[in-house]
């Protein structure tokens, strides 16, 4: 496998880069900025990551206006916060009815503007007015976006009924109700970006993946999404690969990192592919970033960590025990570690005599890969696919008795959304946790704050599940006073020691707050810094870690737990 270099591909004039949080998107988006600059080219680079360090990397403040970079003559930057354009966006869509509506039903439609569907199309709107301005296409020979739309965006927008008035009036309701309200006189800009994201002669996706299965299964997906709207041209750049090894930890990441690139090998082999080798410092400096795709590379010097006496999850566990939990959620953004967490606290909890009902969200059923053999876990697995197809069919068939077949494709559309996937599973597992014959209840992946909020009334649950079902199962209507007890319920933050996993967490954290739900404990999860490495390489990364631990006891107030890196992790928990 080739390594990166942009000044040998065959670029295109648009180029997207996209990939899970955490993988590197922003690191190789800049570095490959800085290359072609440093090579004469004129660029313009655009970042609508919400959890971006753009402008740490480049020490200067940034909004959504391009501006010149001093230390890099011909990059001029933008970094859009998708949060605040969305919060704009909202506001327009809502003061219209300010005044002329009751409280309750203006609360409702701002709950139902908050959610991520109204983020995509709010991002959507900024990577438009770059898409289509032709000054800046005339001014640069590269325009750079960091983080591409999503494909459900893309569909939505390509749909005639997006763009006619019904959700205004309708009272029937979709999942993400509204998030296209009041943006007709924007079809003709939006039609020129979609065009421009399909032509394979103007635009290029660059998919940033890890060496990971987790990263590499999304990836794939990401890919075949993309391309069945006509995103076809991508390319894909795998980073942080280890190249060599001299103890037992980095022999295993090698390893680790070797098989799981091999699982993947027929979807890797159909894509234009090159690697990024892991480098040891930390992707966070101009020079760092110059420096991350040069052939040249420092020589490795050995560093003195200090010592550490993190807990591990064992104090979590204890806490559980001693309190009386009777929910226990895993909650962290993609690729952190929630099943072998959740898969941990359930078997440490067994080993203490507790009856645990272990249950996964997970459309890839990751417990099936683990050997459970202890009588006191059992295991239930929501099929996600049945869930969504049911309840997508139930609306469906409800949409059809009182809509035009446009307006029926436009619901199709909006219930492949991440928010009608979210309502979907919550009335599954809904019905499970009701189920109290075991000790406590430990959940794989937990519904996200807006789901919650969304669902938090008798009126939000008539609307988005009595159209479908005829009634509200009781069992929906219990759970939420029961999340809400602090006295029954926990939900244990995971993240990793880094900078993206970590501000994903903190939104995730806020959207706790905002919902009233029970949550204390924090766990670092793959921590090299706590793993006893003799690895210089390793040693530098885990001496990087130490702020993003520091930040993470600080937002759980001293509650938090550090489980080290354990490349072999799954396979002992295969004999579990």
């Amino acid at each position: 496998m080739e390594k990166y270099n942009p000044l040998t591909d065959n670029l295109t004039h648009y180029l997207f880069f996209t990939g899970k949080g955490g993988v590197g998107k922003t690191s190789v988006a800049s570095a490959t900025a800085l290359q072609l600059v440093d090579h004469g080219f004129k660029v313009a680079m655009v970042s609508t990551d919400p959890a971006s360090n753009l402008q740490d990397v480049f020490e200067m403040k940034l909004d959504n206006k391009l501006i010149k970079v001093d230390q890099a003559k011909g990059l001029q930057l933008a970094n859009f916060d998708p949060v605040t354009a969305a919060n704009e966006y909202k506001e327009s869509v809502l003061n219209p009815y300010r005044g002329k509506l009751p409280d309750s039903a203006i609360k409702n439609m701002e709950e139902q503007l908050s959610g991520s569907c109204t983020v995509e199309v709010a991002a959507f709107n900024e990577f438009a007015n770059f898409l289509t301005d032709p000054q800046i296409d005339n001014k640069f020979d590269y325009i750079i976006f960091d983080t591409a739309p999503t494909g459900h965006t893309i569909r939505m927008l390509q749909l005639p009924s997006a763009w006619n008035n019904y959700l205004d009036e309708n009272d029937r309701g979709v999942s993400c109700l509204g998030q296209l309200s009041g943006l007709n006189d924007k079809k003709k800009m939006y039609e020129k970006a979609v065009s421009t994201l399909t032509d394979s002669l103007k635009t290029t996706l660059i998919l940033i993946t890890r060496p990971q299965r987790a990263s590499l299964k999304e990836t794939k997906r990401s890919s075949m999404e993309l391309a069945n709207i006509g995103m076809n041209n991508q390319k894909l750049v795998i980073n942080g690969v280890m190249e060599k090894f001299d103890d037992d930890l980095s022999e295993g990441i090698f390893n680790q990192q070797k098989n799981d690139l091999s699982e993947f090998e027929d979807f890797i082999n159909k894509l234009t592919t090159s690697k990024v080798p892991l480098r040891p410092y930390d992707i966070s400096s101009l020079n760092h970033i110059r420096l991350m795709l040069d052939s040249k590379q420092p020589e490795e010097s050995d560093i003195t960590l200090p010592e550490n006496n993190y807990q591990n999850i064992d104090v979590i566990v204890k806490n559980l025990i001693e309190t009386d939990k009777k929910l226990v959620f895993t909650m962290g953004k993609g690729g952190v570690g929630k099943t072998t967490v959740a898969v941990q606290i359930a078997n440490k909890m067994a080993q203490r005599n507790k009856s645990v009902r272990l249950i996964t969200t997970d459309p890839a059923d990751h417990l099936s890969y683990f050997n459970i053999s202890d009588p006191n876990i059992h295991i239930s697995h929501i099929d996600e696919k049945s869930a969504l197809k049911k309840y997508q069919a139930e609306v469906l068939e409800d949409a059809r008795k009182a809509l035009n077949s446009d307006d029926v494709d436009y619901v199709a559309e909006d219930l492949r959304s991440p928010c009608t996937q979210e309502i979907a599973i919550f009335r599954e597992f809904a019905n499970l946790i009701a189920d109290d014959k075991d000790d406590v209840v430990v959940v794989d992946t937990a519904p996200t704050g807006h789901t919650l909020l969304l669902l938090d009334s008798t009126q939000r649950y008539a609307q988005e599940i009595k159209r479908a079902s005829g009634e509200i199962p009781q069992s929906m209507i219990d759970l939420l006073p029961r999340l809400q007890d602090h006295n029954q319920t926990e939900i244990v933050m995971v993240t990793l020691p880094e900078p993206t996993p970590f501000y994903e967490s903190m939104r995730l954290n806020d959207d706790l707050n905002r919902t009233k739900i029970a949550h204390t404990w924090w766990i670092v999860n793959q921590s090299f810094f706590t793993s006893k490495t003799t690895n210089k390489f390793l040693k530098v990364r885990a001496n990087n870690e130490i702020e993003w631990i520091q930040k993470v006891a600080d937002i759980s107030d001293g509650h938090f737990a550090v489980e080290k890196w354990n490349p072999h992790f799954e396979k002992e928990l295969l004999s579990i």
